[in-house]
């Protein structure tokens, strides 16, 4: 997934923070290399200026998340490993373990706990969550089952439609659950059952030891590795 534009970006020559040169190379490539390396083929939504590694094919940018995420998967079948193209320290070893590790379910996505970004990425700024289990930052990968998508898309644009109404996307979510999380309390299977009950399929969290699954570039400072 590598569409939008960021303002940011344009003071590189480009329009998508994709583009922007990282160690010498466009974002982009790193996490086509980092694909490449587990074996998986990759399709590519955003512009493509010549990456290299080259995509297996490229698509252009659709407007928004879900619908670049929808034209993507109109290309593949199965499971489907979705990765942003904002992660350049992803390494095939992080992908590999995904993809070994990954429970069965129809939604797996990778957490990576706050002692293991703080290791290999000391001072980096992240979000994080506090669980019963430890604190954990969400991954910028995600694996699922296409059927998964569009069984889940009216209730995904419902949520981008509640974006900036937070009371309302509360209530979607179910505020126990919220006042569980902001106390700490919250436990990983309850959860993940809340999200089973919401999307009506089984989604399973995985924790992983890889913060490159988890350390994005969001703005300019973050480039510094």
């Amino acid at each position: 997934m590598a569409g939008g534009e960021e303002a940011w970006a344009r003071k590189y020559g480009v329009r998508s923070k994709a583009l922007v040169p990282f160690r010498g190379r466009p974002m982009a490539e790193w996490v086509l290399e980092a694909l490449r390396g587990a074996g998986l083929p990759a399709v590519y939504v955003g512009e493509n200026p010549g990456l290299s590694p080259a995509p297996r094919l490229t698509l252009p940018d659709q407007g928004s998340l879900l619908a670049n995420l929808e034209a993507a998967l109109a290309h593949v079948e199965g499971r489907v490993l979705v990765a942003t193209a904002d992660i350049p320290h992803l390494t095939p070893e992080a992908v590999r373990f995904v993809l070994e590790r990954a429970p069965e379910a129809a939604l797996v996505y990778p957490i990576v706990p706050e002692e293991a970004v703080e290791a290999r990425f000391p001072g980096n700024r992240r979000t994080y969550a506090r669980l019963k289990e430890g604190t954990f930052t969400g991954g910028n990968l995600l694996l699922l089952d296409k059927a998964l998508f569009f069984q889940a898309l009216p209730l995904a644009r419902r949520v981008v439609a509640l974006r900036k109404r937070p009371l309302a996307l509360a209530r979607l979510i179910g505020l126990d659950i919220l006042l569980k999380l902001l106390l700490g309390r919250l436990s990983l299977p309850e959860l993940e059952a809340r999200a089973r009950r919401i999307l009506g399929v089984e989604a399973r969290a995985l924790v992983t030891p890889y913060p490159e699954v988890g350390v994005d570039v969001d703005k300019e400072e973050d480039l510094v590795s």
